[in-house]
């Protein structure tokens, strides 16, 4: 999966890069600034990470030259406050970045409640249900996105911050931060997301029918899961019962991994290197899940 048509994943990186009309876009989700905060609330203390992760963006960024930073949501950790530390990191961290590439825009995560505070105005926030570049859509995950993005070819998404498990004979835990490209059926997601925009489909009326109405056609063939760019934080082991499997998960992962229009079981997982790793379902098997 290392490039398909204009996107392309950053080797060794949990970022990727999409050209399209002359722009090159760079593309990371879930940075989760100031995520130590709830470390701290437990009672362990941990430096401030923010400047690690600047510094390892601006490399990729000096490296890449973009024409434009986009961010899939979950900027800062704290999901419906402003804590004290994320006052001090997200400005600075944003007023940094913006000084290397030209044009930054970010769409809202479930974590960005009041993002817009925080933000240096030449930062661009985007609607919660995404862009679409060429033929691609983009949004967090938590969300519906647009209804026009059932004509993508692809759509990519972060929030769940996938990675994989496994014990080795001694007992020992390895775990990895992955890419997962997942096929789609495109009727059971249009159908889904129909009902979730309330837009209503009269009982004998074809799905084709209502899309034709809306001008919108239906191209959607697969949706990928982006790493997240903080790799300080856990994830969502995908090898373990599956994301759909976990009733934890149900109202974590979003409607559209809840949609039933994604097929898992025949997922693509690849390290961040693009090492490909085999379909979820041999994963599973061979985690004995």
């Amino acid at each position: 999966m290392e490039r398909v048509g204009k996107l392309s994943l950053l080797s060794s990186h949990a970022a990727l890069i999409v050209n399209e009309d002359s722009e090159k876009t760079l593309v990371i989700s879930d940075l989760h600034i100031g995520w130590e905060i709830s470390l701290a609330e437990e009672g362990i203390y941990v430096p401030s990470q923010t400047v690690k992760l600047l510094e390892r963006l601006k490399r990729i960024i000096a490296s890449e030259k973009p024409d434009r930073l986009l961010i899939l949501g979950d900027v800062k950790h704290t999901v419906a406050k402003i804590e004290t530390e994320e006052w001090r990191d997200v400005p600075r961290f944003f007023e940094e970045i913006c000084k290397v590439v030209p044009k930054v825009q970010i769409i809202p995560g479930n974590h960005d409640g009041e993002i817009e505070a925080l933000l240096p105005e030449r930062v661009e926030v985007l609607p919660p249900r995404g862009i679409v570049i060429g033929d691609i859509g983009f949004f967090h995950g938590h969300t519906w996105p647009f209804l026009e993005m059932l004509g993508c070819r692809s759509l990519i998404i972060g929030h769940v911050h996938p990675v994989i498990t496994f014990r080795d004979p001694v007992g020992f835990r390895i775990t990895r931060q992955v890419w997962v490209k997942a096929p789609c059926n495109n009727r059971t997601l249009a159908k889904a997301m129909l009902k979730g925009h309330n837009v209503r489909v009269r009982k004998k009326e074809s799905i084709d029918n209502v899309l034709k109405k809306l001008d919108i056609s239906l191209n959607v063939n697969n949706l990928i899961i982006m790493p997240s760019f903080n790799d300080f934080l856990g994830g969502q082991t995908i090898n373990a019962y599956g994301l759909t499997r976990q009733q934890k998960f149900k109202g974590f992962i979003g409607p559209v991994l809840r949609s039933g229009s994604i097929d898992f079981e025949k997922a693509e997982i690849y390290l961040l290197d693009g090492t490909f790793l085999g379909s979820l379902s041999r994963l599973r098997k061979i985690s004995g899940r």
